[in-house]
């Protein structure tokens, strides 16, 4: 009760509600009319009275705000990862662990833009040959990559990677007290090339995480190794412009290369073609023939392109010169 019955007697409140609403100014409004002409002290205390509760009203709405605006900023999932600036990534603390002197993770410029990732900023990871198999990075729990909750529309984590072996990659989802199901890995089958991979984590629906951990070479390795990655959970790649024929339509070897480079086809090689990546021909043949040496050692240490013709289709191949 507001008020005590002599109070009503008096006549100074004529009409009093059985409780009160706190949580809404309104109801105070409806229910209770004070006849503020008739004692000044009681109308003192009325005011007084009115200010603390509309303090308590805007103080509870202030708070159920705050609470929403929290919920839905710990829900907001910072993808994707694309390591560029003004993205997602770039000024991460990324930690590194359990790779020797644990080389922090670098953000270059893409090393072979003419593939299927174009982006120009990409990670880069080294892998050192004293490192675990299990060496990796991880983003810093909650304000990196936010906290989600898995669910159909972010089940498939996509990640591209540049990788000079056949090695698996990891990648974890980690909870706020560092609770997992553990990493999913898939190794890639490409090499000094962009390749997208997929991970289903169709089995995490509905839990929820604030941590990512990338295992980029997950494997004994017998010396040091550098990783390029970019674009978790990016959509999916579109085929590339350059073609790399399924059929492998020619051989060549060895990739990467330091000297003579060897190529050969069941189909006689009407042209041939070796140049940067940024279109500038290197070498170039018009001699058809089904072999062919070529002596590369004066080439700078990079990714190239071998072009070559067949029945009017050409194919492209990349090399990395050593």
């Amino acid at each position: 009760m507001l008020a005590s019955d002599r109070h009503l007697r008096k006549g100074l409140i004529t009409q009093i509600s059985e409780t009160v609403d706190f949580q809404d100014g309104a109801y105070f409004h409806r229910f209770i009319r004070v006849d503020i002409t008739q004692v000044s002290s009681y109308s003192i205390k009325y005011h007084i009275f009115r200010q603390k509760l509309t303090r308590l009203i805007m103080s509870t709405h202030l708070t159920a705000l705050f609470i929403l605006f929290a919920c839905c900023s710990i829900q907001a999932q910072n993808i994707p990862v694309d390591f560029e600036a003004g993205g997602n990534g770039a000024d991460w603390n990324w930690t590194v662990f359990e790779n020797g002197t644990n080389p922090g993770l670098e953000f270059i410029e893409n090393p072979d833009p003419s593939g299927i990732n174009s982006s120009p900023t990409v990670a880069s990871f080294s892998a050192l040959q004293v490192g675990a198999p299990w060496a990796g990075c991880e983003s810093m729990h909650g304000s990196d990559i936010g906290s989600f909750t898995i669910d159909v529309s972010n089940k498939i984590i996509r990640i591209m990677v540049w990788k000079s072996a056949i090695s698996d990659i990891g990648i974890k989802l980690v909870r706020f007290d560092n609770w997992s199901l553990g990493e999913i890995k898939i190794a890639n089958t490409m090499v000094n090339e962009w390749e997208q991979i997929s991970f289903d984590f169709s089995a995490h629906i509905g839990l929820t995480y604030d941590q990512i951990v990338i295992f980029p070479d997950f494997i004994a390795r017998n010396e040091d190794r550098v990783i390029y990655f970019d674009n978790v959970w990016g959509e999916e790649a579109m085929t590339s412009g350059v073609s790399d024929s399924e059929a492998q339509s020619f051989d060549f070897g060895p990739n990467p290369v330091k000297d003579d480079l060897s190529i050969s086809s069941e189909k006689s090689m009407e042209e041939l073609t070796i140049s940067d990546l940024g279109g500038r021909v290197l070498f170039s043949s018009n001699e058809a023939s089904l072999k062919k040496t070529i002596d590369i050692s004066s080439f700078d240490h990079g990714v190239y392109l071998l072009s070559v013709r067949m029945q009017d289709e050409w194919v492209t191949k990349r090399i990395v010169k050593e």
